[in-house]
């Protein structure tokens, strides 16, 4: 298996596509605020962001996975690299936090720290289990299913060399998922890991087939399209409302995936918008914006009480102000904190970015 030569190593509308989907959830979160306005109905799909996030894990780290499984410490080189990303803005964010609980919170630090569920932390499993997580931590149960996925996956793609065996795996993962949704166990949480894999499991078998196939990028380009039209229409048609919408919507963004990479470096608007400008610019500091915006709304509550006498003028005062806010934090945590982090990376193979 291998990288098509067609495909570069780094595809600048993947940042486009990620500044898409932070977005998403940042107006979801501030949708009770957008009720009366023309974006309102887009708001209340903020949420799938998460959705699509997830297939672009799925694909980036299966194609990381794949590239690497023959190189020594393979093992190492991954986790490491993986530990830099997503730990230090998390321990960060975690201790600001709990240290500032009675603003984030209600409690005091001690009282707080106490009953936090520091283990489920430690070990990302905080959403399989019903737990009472502070709002401004919430976010954080996406988070826990990528790092089980990181978990497991890599030893996965090591042992099983044959491509069929890991379709097999990805497949099983794609059909299980709606079913698991769909018996709705008491037991399980609405974020448990087993009801979200088929957006990583699609974004991984995406991969598993660019590396395999040596089709043309016209064809994948088709397929793309293609894909992507019938997830859009499913979710807005026949699944809409089922345990099937979010396998819809991973078919979906699969779709838009793809077609990103099938296209990119084209000259069209679509691609330079993915490409460059606020879109992109949002990619790159979209796993800061995503873990810190909901602490900077609880942060400047006070500005949400003085806006509320002006209505919906109010309201898009509000909006606006949580989103220029938010995004000085996450560029401050990027340019000060994630950028200088990521330089490590460089001691585990492949570049520091």
């Amino acid at each position: 298996m291998e990288r098509p030569t067609w495909l570069p190593k780094y595809i600048p509308e993947l940042q486009g596509l990620r500044g898409i989907a932070v977005l998403g959830v940042v107006f979801y979160h501030c949708h009770p605020r957008l009720v009366g306005t023309w974006v309102y109905g887009a708001s209340l799909w903020g949420w799938a962001g998460v959705n699509l996030f997830f297939v672009l894990s799925g694909f980036l780290i299966t194609s990381i996975l794949l590239e690497t499984r023959h190189r020594p410490h393979y093992f190492r080189n991954f986790y490491a690299r993986r530990v830099l990303r997503i730990w230090p803005v998390y321990v960060l964010v975690l201790a600001v936090v709990y240290l500032e609980a009675p603003w984030f919170i209600g409690p005091p630090v001690a009282e707080a720290v106490k009953t936090a569920p520091w283990l489920a932390y430690i070990f990302f499993v905080q959403n399989l289990f019903h737990l009472a997580l502070p709002p401004a931590l919430g976010q954080t149960w996406s988070l826990a299913i990528e790092e089980q996925y990181y978990f497991l996956w890599a030893p996965l793609v090591r042992l099983l060399r044959r491509p069929w065996l890991l379709a097999v795996a990805l497949g099983a993962a794609i059909v299980a998922s709606p079913v698991v949704r769909l018996e709705n166990f008491r037991w399980m949480t609405p974020t448990h890991t087993l009801i979200h894999l088929d957006g990583i499991a699609w974004g991984g078998l995406l991969a598993l087939a660019l590396y395999t196939l040596a089709w043309s990028r016209r064809a994948w380009l088709i397929l793309a399209v293609s894909g992507g039209a019938a997830g859009w229409l499913a979710a807005a048609t026949i699944a809409g409302g089922t345990a099937f919408l979010d396998s819809a919507l991973a078919v979906c963004f699969a779709g838009a995936v793809l077609a990103a990479l099938a296209s990119t470096g084209a000259r069209n608007p679509v691609n330079a918008a993915l490409r460059r400008g606020p879109l992109a610019y949002y990619g790159q500091i979209s796993y800061g914006l995503y873990m810190i915006h909901i602490a900077v709304f609880i942060f400047f509550g006070w500005f949400d009480a003085r806006m509320d006498r002006y209505g919906m003028a109010g309201n898009l005062a509000v909006v606006g102000f949580r989103l220029a806010v938010a995004t000085a934090v996450a560029t401050v945590l990027w340019y000060g904190f994630e950028r200088q982090i990521l330089q490590l990376k460089r001691f585990f193979g492949g570049r520091a970015g």
